[in-house]
């Protein structure tokens, strides 16, 4: 093999090392707040029906999957978010925690708003969609009932896939153990330099000859 095309393998290789895509979802995802922690809503807002006192939460986020869902952030303490919101007979409260997430998860030309929580007090028969209706209003659904945006945000958009690099991938619900052997892109390097060495020799050899 020429010297040349060898290096040339080798800059390919090493180029293309850490550039490989993944597929994420840009969406609103939903939790619900069991023992103190965020655990994905097995249910949809439009079917879901919580309890007085429950904590519920939406996070505006790219995902790759529910299992690497980003949680939403700040306070989720229903006696505290629910302070000022008396209970009623014949009706429920239900505190909501609402984050917009980062410029990094906005779509382009958006900015997204200020995480916030709300207590909704709503009847007793009502899902988490009326009682997100009833504080964070407009929601916009897509025509499966995916809800795409609470409080308006985002304009546009819903679901949408995105493609980005794998090395700035956060995966904060990852559930099996990190993979700390050498990379794919790794040992292509490794190989690429042996054969880049073996070709020089090669060369070398031939010019001696």
């Amino acid at each position: 093999m020429p010297l040349s095309l060898a290096l040339t393998l080798l800059l390919l290789v090493l180029g293309g090392a850490g550039q490989a895509q993944a597929v994420g979802y840009r969406y609103w995802s939903f939790w619900d707040l069991t023992g103190g922690n965020w655990t994905y809503a097995t249910q949809g807002p439009s079917t879901a029906r919580p309890s007085d006192g429950d904590v519920q939460g939406f996070r505006f986020a790219i995902s790759e999957d529910s299992q690497h869902a980003v949680q939403p952030r700040g306070n989720r303490d229903f006696a505290s978010i629910c302070a000022k919101t008396p209970a009623q007979r014949g009706k429920k409260r239900v505190a909501l925690v609402i984050d917009f997430g980062t410029p990094t998860d906005a779509p382009s030309g958006e900015t997204p708003p200020t995480p916030r929580t709300a207590c909704a007090r709503v009847p007793s028969d009502a899902t988490t969609a009326e009682a997100l209706a009833s504080v964070a209003g407009p929601l916009r659904y897509d025509t499966n009932a995916l809800l795409c945006a609470i409080a308006g945000y985002p304009q546009t958009g819903c679901g949408d896939q995105v493609t980005k690099p794998t090395q700035t991938t956060a995966h904060p619900h990852r559930t099996k153990p990190a993979h700390h052997g050498p990379s794919v892109g790794l040992l292509a390097g490794a190989a690429a330099v042996a054969l880049l060495g073996a070709a020089a020799i090669w060369q070398a050899r031939r010019n001696r000859g």
